[in-house]
């Protein structure tokens, strides 16, 4: 069995489940609420306060899905009680991220500015340098991250560019000169 899937998911007391016969299942909580189709091969035990995964066969694919269905199901009841952040960091010379009412507003060195409007449930936040992405859907907050920080990656000769935060960015040296030529 899966160690992950294994693992009984603790129901806080402000979340309701929903689950209905066709493995829809429905997060209800403080920051909002999220849905989720989850395959049939996976079933849902509820007992005192916890939540059980469990897989209806030992086949490969089914055996895949199992920690999978724990982690998504994890996530969706953090997300609504906690939310998830992201924090990019915008490094370079000229290279700024100002809010435009609750889009997001990059100048990083193109012609014009790059303006970002957040989906439905993601909120941006700038202080100085950073970017503060916050939502209570883990996919969608990793992936807006994801976008942003691929206008203008980091690149590897200065830094520049847009990185998260914490991360380490190879650096290479540049041309070396001429050296002993005359």
């Amino acid at each position: 069995m899966s160690r992950i899937g294994r693992q009984p998911i603790p129901i806080p007391p402000n979340v309701t489940i929903t689950i209905t016969d066709d493995n829809h299942i429905t997060v209800k909580g403080p920051k909002g609420e999220l849905a989720r189709q989850f395959p049939r091969t996976i079933t849902f035990e509820r007992q005192d306060g916890t939540l059980t995964v469990r897989r209806t066969s030992d086949e490969g694919h089914v055996r895949a899905l199992h920690g999978l269905s724990r982690t998504l199901l994890a996530n969706m009841i953090t997300g609504v009680t906690t939310g998830f952040t992201k924090v990019l960091e915008v490094q370079g010379v000229g290279y700024r991220a100002q809010l435009q009412g609750s889009s997001l507003q990059l100048a990083l060195g193109f012609s014009h500015p790059v303006i970002v409007a957040p989906p439905e449930g993601i909120r941006f936040n700038v202080e100085g340098p950073r970017i503060t992405i916050e939502g209570i859907d883990k996919e969608r907050v990793g992936q807006i991250a994801a976008n942003i920080r691929h206008i203008r990656p980091p690149e590897p000769y200065k830094g520049k560019g847009i990185r998260y935060l914490g991360e380490r960015v190879r650096r290479k040296a540049g041309k070396s000169g001429k050296v002993g030529k005359k």
